[in-house]
């Protein structure tokens, strides 16, 4: 009896959790679609541009470059997208100066990137593609590839026949 008690105390705990994260991640982004779910301490820049049904269970999102995430995306937890670095090359001091290099990011439909994961600016990660945990991106990942690694690289592919006909078929998680 306690412990159904406690089961759904705890499942309350984690809506308001959830509830609070998303409100936040709402009020800072400057679009989102429809089903935005936040279930982690987030923060996102005011240039991000969320699509319908993008899931956080981590992410920060940092620098005034503009990043647009597509439908159904999907992180694991503890992950960044960094849009802009310090000029370390044409500043006028060194290692770097107080000045900014800004490079946006874009992240398209259906991506899933697991934990840890660290996206850098000027990167678009293609449609149904998947990132290892752990991985470092820091330049283009095609469409249906499955990439990690520091930097990271493409290993593999989702089976495109398949993918088609379930993204047909509407089935989205």
């Amino acid at each position: 009896m306690i412990k159904n008690i406690l089961k759904k105390i705890l499942l309350i705990l984690r809506k308001v959790r959830t509830f609070y994260f998303t409100q936040r991640v709402r009020q800072r982004c400057q679009s989102y679609g429809r089903n935005l779910k936040v279930h982690a301490k987030s923060t996102v820049s005011k240039n991000t541009i969320l699509g319908n049904n993008v899931n956080f269970n981590g992410m920060r999102i940092k620098g005034r470059g503009r990043v647009e995430i597509g439908d159904n995306f999907h992180s694991g937890e503890n992950c960044s997208m960094i849009s802009q670095v310090h000029n370390y090359d044409h500043g006028n001091a060194i290692p770097y100066d107080n000045t900014y290099i800004v490079k946006d990011i874009c992240i398209e439909d259906n991506v899933w990137i697991g934990d840890s994961v660290i996206i850098l600016g000027g990167v678009t990660i293609g449609e149904g593609a998947i990132i290892q945990a752990g991985s470092v991106v820091v330049s283009d990942i095609p469409k249906y590839a499955i990439a990690g690694g520091h930097p990271a690289k493409v290993f593999g592919s989702r089976d495109k026949e398949h993918y088609l006909r379930l993204k047909q078929e509407g089935r989205f998680h």
